[in-house]
């Protein structure tokens, strides 16, 4: 893949980007010629931004990483494009929460009304840097991470102009997790099916064995192993008959998550931006006195405590940051020389070398359904399983979910397919109508409310709905 290989990163200036700039070239230093950050933020080109620039030159590589505010100048010349923005910034995200939480519903950031919310900010702008993309690189394929992962990258494919795949390490975190408790064994294989964020495993194979009735049967010893199995009722989950993934916490236990997030004092959006708020603001008086090594040193220690605290809040009702940054205090700071590639940036780029011929590589990411799942629609953006390799993904397999999973992945399907097309028609009624059928929502009154409330208070990004 050396060469003259070009990547760009749409919401370059991130919290996890120079993480990812420094992993890429710690251990893969000849992946790209250019890895181009485009952001439009002054502040955050400023902080995260500028660290990454640095971070390429401490590793050798200055000039590889570079920084840009204009789209066409970040597009022309792209071979992939990884988008990772967020509309309204963690502001936006704290409304999003607050609203639904206001009302005693769920508000998680890419599930129900804030992923809606997110969505309909998200929509228009992305779908503006498809069409932009489309002149300047037409041949260029959008990795998208940007939340929520299936129903953007659904507007995307709806749009239709750009090659475009959805991926999120959830799926794979879940499999890695299971395959631990197991042994690590040799011969092992795992069946998934669902929607970004609503997923389940469930087959899980041992030398041929299927091994799914002894893992649900085992499951509190399953909890015990793995911090993501710990938010389910096992009770629950025997009688699903699968295994799910973290995010459906959301719908299998509403009301804990409702009683934890009242208990913590906070949201997790509220948290996340008080810890961006600290880092931005460390790498800014680092960088005043010119010091790289104290401004990765924030950033590695205020990153860990934001990796550790994930989900503390919406589970166990206490953020848990004291006990996080007392770990990442007696840990020290890990050298900017060391790189590991995990993540959804590590499956990014998978699909990478799988799309270049260099090697190819069974992953789970969200494309078309085809027949893949055979209660949905062809166009429907799934979450599958799926070859990457030169010639492109193909699908592998027919994932065979539990009925009641499949109940709930039609009724959050029908919720996409009506906001993908509510937010390309500025049409307000027809998105309410839309998160009305979204299985945490109360009804098309609740729904109209909380729409009204979203168009109020974020103002210009939610302007277009009339």
């Amino acid at each position: 893949m050396a060469g003259a290989v070009k990547l760009t990163i749409l919401g370059g200036g991130g919290v996890r980007m120079p993480a990812f700039v420094r992993a890429v070239l710690a251990s893969r230093p000849d992946t790209f010629a250019e890895i181009c950050l485009f952001e439009p933020d002054a502040t955050r080109r400023a902080t995260t931004g500028r660290l990454a620039v640095e971070i390429a030159g401490a590793l050798g590589r200055p000039g590889v990483v570079t920084m840009t505010a204009d789209v066409e100048q970040a597009f022309t010349g792209a071979d992939y494009v990884f988008s990772a923005i967020r509309v309204g910034g963690d502001r936006g995200r704290v409304i999003d929460e607050q609203v639904a939480l206001e009302r005693g519903i769920v508000g998680q950031e890419t599930t129900g009304p804030g992923g809606c919310a997110m969505a309909l900010r998200t929509i228009p702008v992305i779908l503006s840097y498809c069409d932009q993309l489309s002149r300047c690189a037409p041949e260029a394929v959008m990795i998208n991470f940007t939340n929520p992962a299936g129903l953007i990258t659904q507007a995307i494919a709806d749009q239709g102009k750009v090659t475009a795949v959805g991926v999120c390490d959830t799926p794979a975190g879940t499999i890695a997790d299971l395959r631990a408790f197991l042994g690590e064994p040799d011969a092992f294989a795992a069946s998934y099916g669902g929607l970004n964020h609503l997923g389940w495993v469930s087959s899980v194979e041992v030398d041929g064995k299927e091994m799914m009735p002894e893992l649900i049967a085992r499951f509190e010893d399953l909890q015990r192993s793995g911090h993501q199995f710990t938010a389910f009722d096992a009770a629950l989950v025997r009688r699903v008959g699968a295994i799910p993934t973290e995010y459906v916490y959301y719908y299998y236990d509403p009301r804990r998550y409702l009683d934890g997030v009242a208990r913590a004092g906070s949201s997790r959006g509220q948290d996340v931006l008080a810890l961006n708020e600290e880092l931005i603001t460390a790498l800014g008086g680092a960088f005043a006195n010119g010091d790289v090594h104290a401004a990765w040193s924030a950033y590695d220690g205020l990153l860990g405590v934001r990796r550790d605290t994930y989900m503390r809040t919406d589970t166990a009702g206490d953020a848990g940051q004291a006990e996080a940054r007392a770990k990442r205090a007696a840990q020290g700071t890990v050298p900017i020389e060391a790189g590991a590639i995990g993540g959804y940036e590590g499956l990014a780029l998978r699909v990478i070398d799988g799309l270049a011929g260099h090697g190819a590589s069974d992953v789970i990411v969200n494309v078309r359904n085809g027949t893949t799942l055979d209660f949905l629609e062809p166009d429907d953006v799934a979450e599958v399983p799926a070859r990457v390799d030169a010639t492109g993904l193909s699908r592998l397999g027919t994932p065979d979910l539990p009925r009641s999973a499949r109940a709930l992945v039609l009724a959050v399907k029908e919720y996409e397919r009506g906001i993908a097309a509510a937010a390309p028609s500025g049409d307000a009624q027809l998105a309410a109508v839309a998160l009305a059928q979204h299985p945490l929502v109360p009804g098309i009154s609740a729904a109209r409310e909380l729409i009204s409330r979203y168009i109020d208070l974020h103002g210009e990004h939610l302007a277009y709905l009339r």
